[in-house]
């Protein structure tokens, strides 16, 4: 089967790093997979070509680079794709499009960043919603990365016959903690070996909350701040470090598109959304042994309360991420991975995806033009 993934670009971010990994384990099941960026085909990019995907280049200028959509069509009919997967909302609303144009049957679209404000920074207006139906009706199946998404997507309008909820995945293997790597990495950042560092993961911007944690981290003298992503906030977030006269004890490392060592070298990370889909760098995170605070995590909210130790929730305010800080300071110490990095193994996620590929692909589903069987995966306990 060769399956076509369309996503709106490829720089480090929770959907770009989540196609990445699994592509390979599609690969091995068999599904021939190639990529198509609309625009910024960086870090992930690079690593994607070098772990064996073709990676194209759509070169799309804007939301309303329309000129994009016929280059779309015929880099899909030219690849003669079996189905077309789209990811982000730019890449699903003209992916979707171009591949019934292109003539593909099957059409399945990830929902990754759908919160309860906002979807990929913006806001969920009337306008935005009643576009996204519009696209979603051209698809087949809509992948809800959380039960919470899925829920968002009923409360949007979608279907529930239309969703099915697989969850992202991670390579726990990858992410277990390295001391070599901790002290390496420490070097490189001019950070002594007995300091405590608290680490943030994810894109410099408004909702991540990073200045609330940047307040926090001023009023703990002790304590030094490690930020690891890009975004359009991190000047602002480079001048409160100045205006409080912390600049000295948080470092903004830019983006990484593998952040293994970088997390070998804090002590505790600390996730301040409020609006997450997902928490994919908690979930790493305790895959490298790090006690982790966190405002909104499904991941771990959707699960027991046993399978997560050493992960606990905090408050919004600054001063609820301060004494949540400061209380994990006194204990910090590195952790076996719990429970939760296995139930989220990024083998398991690509045989569901290989599993709903088959089903839509299928005779059956060709014959019928019914919609797969629903496998909720933490139904399977």
């Amino acid at each position: 089967m060769r399956v076509l993934h369309v996503i709106t670009g490829l720089a480090a971010g929770g959907a770009e790093q989540q196609l990445r990994l699994v592509l390979p384990h599609l690969a091995a099941g068999g599904v021939e997979c190639e990529v198509v960026t609309f625009t910024n085909p960086g870090s992930i990019a690079e690593v994607i070509r070098a772990e064996g995907t073709r990676v194209h280049h759509l070169g799309m200028r804007g939301n309303r680079d329309v000129a994009a959509l016929p280059r779309l069509v015929r880099l899909i009919r030219e690849g003669r794709f079996d189905l077309v997967h789209t990811h982000l909302y730019r890449a699903c609303l003209y992916g979707r499009l171009a591949a019934r144009l292109a003539g593909v049957r099957r059409v399945v679209a990830t929902e990754h960043s759908l919160g309860d404000e906002l979807i990929e920074g913006r806001r969920r207006t009337a306008g935005v919603r009643a576009l996204y139906l519009v696209g979603e009706r051209l698809g087949d199946v809509t992948i809800a990365v959380s039960d919470t998404v899925a829920r968002r997507l009923r409360e949007w309008g979608v279907r529930a016959t239309r969703i099915v909820v697989v969850p992202n995945g991670i390579d726990a293997q990858r992410f277990r903690f390295d001391p070599a790597a901790r002290v390496r990495v420490r070097r490189q950042w001019g950070i002594p070996p007995e300091s405590f560092v608290v680490g943030g993961v994810g894109r410099l911007e408004h909702p991540k909350r990073f200045d609330v944690l940047i307040r926090a981290v001023a009023g703990l003298p002790d304590a030094r701040l490690v930020l690891v992503g890009a975004g359009s906030q991190r000047e602002a977030l480079a001048g409160l470090a100045r205006t409080l006269g912390v600049e000295d004890r948080v470092l903004l490392t830019g983006e990484i598109a593998d952040v293994t060592d970088e997390m070998a070298g804090m002590d505790l990370l600390a996730s301040t959304s409020g609006d997450e889909t997902f928490g994919l760098a908690v979930l790493e995170a305790m895959a490298n042994g790090l006690p982790v605070r966190y405002v909104r995590c499904p991941a771990l909210e959707e699960l027991p309360p046993d399978r997560a130790p050493g992960a606990e929730r905090m408050g919004l305010g600054e001063a609820e991420t301060r004494a949540a800080l400061a209380a994990a300071a006194d204990e910090a110490t590195r952790l076996p991975p719990p429970p939760a990095v296995g139930d989220y193994d990024i083998a398991r996620v690509a045989r569901e995806l290989q599993q709903l590929y088959a089903e839509l692909h299928g005779p059956a589903a060709r014959r019928s033009g019914s919609a797969p069987s629903r496998v909720r995966r933490h139904e399977d306990g």
